[in-house]
């Protein structure tokens, strides 16, 4: 069995990519799903059409690579986090809409648990801040705001799962209700010094332990698929959030290394080995990864909620392409941004602000301005805002960090990796692999079926496409950065309710 098979559930596609033992992509597949936007601030999936997004691209992938199930030796799994999914345990039919990390629907419960004082515990044992962003205030949403469904989650009728759960349980055909590690990890739910879920949390959000998960290491047996879902039966044995899967994918086994990913957000992981680090500006304290049951690394994170999905915007709201890639060839036919600064803040503002009432703002605009300024200011704010938290990271971690690896699908555009590495002032360098979140995932999973034999046989896989050094003064970086942040204020606050401005 020469292959792994990794299913990587985004935020806006699924994707299937079948690795060999080089590391290296022999057929692959990707499917966009529907993107629901009910209310201002509210960002929900249907559960059903990403599982059906997610199988299809399976099998369009083993049919790409020209390879049969049976040549598959374990699938590994990599998923959007936070994203919260509630399920009948009998039927398998969720009982709503999942409820996408972006959703800000909770933002004035979060206010609310802050003033109660809670956040300091939660940050203690989570490594985390009370924030939307995270599942434990939709998990609560849900329960209290579908009708009897809180009764039926005290019964242990409803399952719980972020997207990793959801996808276990339908390949498994419902005999499997499990979570790895990182995924329990971005709940709010899990201690991350204990390696297990909390009594003292569960109480504080009202949530009961029946709908809760198993939860096991990103290495382990996850079940078999159930018949009819492949020709032949595949173990499922990794699973990781997709964050913590670049981090494996990117060759971050080592405590120093740090790796940013372009994808809908943009997010930056610093490993620090055994060390929980606490952050004192900004940044939250998570789960790298984990390979055994008591035993994880431990990682720094800097979330950024909108970089890639910016260009979406430009593409499906204003029209500006047809196509996400013809973003940098229209940015590039301008010589700067034209003094226009564009904040993305379409679902507040994460890292280092951790403002839920943020909203998108573009500043700067004259009637000299055009659509490839606008579209250049898209492509440097991914910049700006990675700054903003590797600077933070910096400053928690003690040291520089040497080095910049990045992965995902704008690390792909030169022009924006280029200026990534101008702004940080560091080098950037993207891996051969731009899809790092799948590469981690069938990392996980090779090493737990014992396709790979250890993690030297995986540092060895890493290679660079391409080497970004800085070119520009510090002065001129200085000026940009200090611009860029004026445009932040202006956003900062903007949705707050009016009783309360």
């Amino acid at each position: 069995m020469p292959f792994i098979l990794a299913l990587d559930c985004g935020t806006t596609s699924a994707r299937a990519i079948v690795f060999d033992r080089a590391g290296l992509a022999v057929g692959s597949a990707r499917r966009e799903f529907t993107q629901h936007f009910p209310h201002p601030g509210w960002v929900e999936h249907d559960a059903l059409e990403m599982w059906s997004a997610q199988h299809a691209t399976a099998c369009d992938a083993l049919r790409d690579a020209g390879v049969g199930s049976e040549e598959i030796a374990a699938i590994g799994i990599a998923n959007q986090r936070e994203t919260t999914i509630l399920w009948d345990r009998t039927t398998g039919a969720p009982v709503a809409n999942a409820i996408v990390w972006q959703d800000r629907r909770t933002a004035d419960a979060c206010a609310r648990y802050r003033a109660r004082g809670v956040d300091q515990i939660v940050s203690a044992k989570t490594g985390l801040v009370v924030d939307p962003y995270f599942s434990a205030t939709k998990i609560a949403w849900l329960l209290d705001h579908v009708v009897g469904l809180r009764a039926r989650a005290e019964a242990g009728e409803i399952a719980f799962g972020t997207v990793d759960s959801w996808l276990v349980w339908k390949l498994t055909g419902g005999a499997r209700h499990v979570t790895d590690m990182t995924n329990a990890s971005r709940t709010l739910l899990f201690d991350i010094h204990a390696l297990e879920w909390s009594d003292e949390l569960l109480a504080i959000f009202d949530i009961p332990r029946a709908i809760l998960p198993e939860v096991l290491p990103c290495t382990a047996d996850f079940g078999t698929t159930a018949p009819g879902i492949f020709s032949t039966a595949i173990a499922i044995a990794g699973v990781a959030g997709d964050q913590h899967a670049a981090l494996l994918g990117q060759g971050g086994f080592d405590p120093g290394i740090a790796k940013n990913t372009y994808g809908t957000g943009s997010f930056v992981l610093l490993n620090t080995g055994a060390r929980i680090v606490a952050s004192r500006h900004g940044l939250i304290t998570t789960l790298g990864f984990a390979f055994e049951r008591t035993k994880a690394t431990y990682a720094l994170e800097g979330s950024i909620f909108i970089t890639g999905a910016a260009v979406q915007w430009l593409r499906d709201g204003l029209a500006f392409v047809e196509r996400s890639s013809e973003i940098e060839a229209l940015a590039a036919t301008v010589d700067d941004n034209g003094g226009v600064y564009f904040v993305p803040a379409f679902a507040g503002l994460a890292a280092p602000y951790w403002d839920p009432y943020a909203r998108g703002t573009i500043v700067g605009l004259d009637r000299s301005v055009t659509r490839a300024h606008i579209a250049r200011a898209a492509l440097e704010a991914m910049a700006y805002q990675s700054v903003d938290v590797i600077c933070a990271m910096e400053a928690d971690a003690g040291s520089p960090i040497a080095e910049l690896r990045v992965d995902g699908g704008a690390s792909a555009n030169d022009f924006a990796m280029q200026f990534q590495a101008d702004m940080l002032g560091r080098s950037v360098a993207r891996g051969r692999t731009v899809e790092a979140t799948a590469l981690g995932a069938a990392y996980a999973a090779g090493l737990q079926c014992g396709f790979w034999s250890g993690l030297d046989a995986l540092r060895a896989h890493w290679r660079e496409n391409r080497r970004f050094e800085p070119e520009l003064d510090d002065a001129s970086r200085a000026a940009m950065m200090a611009r860029w942040h004026d445009a932040v204020a202006r956003s900062r606050n903007w949705a707050v309710p009016s009783a309360e401005r």
